[in-house]
């Protein structure tokens, strides 16, 4: 069976989006260094997986909300094992959950986490 290993983002700070991603979430950083085109890259996750957040050399640009771009990634998915307390953990971050939602198979709310990216966070128990 397949499994998904990582995705990767393009951010302007991989390293200040990778500290938020693992106070918010419980994740660390897997490894750093220097990435294609002389940018940087952070991979920050768990043993299963991980986000690689690149930064290339040159500037990045918005593209505006993807949700209307062919091939542009709309969210981060992300399964928790205690939905209020990653809501409180949220909350005391920063960060303001909305979009609650409770169907099958889970109870999930969203959060525009660092550099605007969009989580999702999702429980099935």
């Amino acid at each position: 069976m397949a499994h998904l290993e990582h995705l990767n983002l393009t951010v302007r700070d991989p390293d200040a989006v990778a500290d938020a991603l693992c106070a918010l979430l419980g994740w660390h950083v897997r490894w750093s260094g220097a990435a294609m085109e002389t940018g940087r890259t952070v991979h920050v996750g768990d043993d299963a997986g991980y986000v690689a957040l690149y930064r290339p050399a040159g500037a990045v640009t918005d593209a505006g909300s993807s949700y209307g771009v062919h091939g542009a990634l709309n969210h981060l998915g992300i399964v928790v094992g205690d939905l209020a307390a990653a809501e409180a953990r949220a909350q005391e971050l920063g960060y303001v959950p909305r979009s609650h939602g409770n169907y099958e198979p889970g109870r999930r709310f969203y959060l525009d986490g660092p550099e605007g990216i969009e989580i999702e966070l999702v429980s099935y128990e």
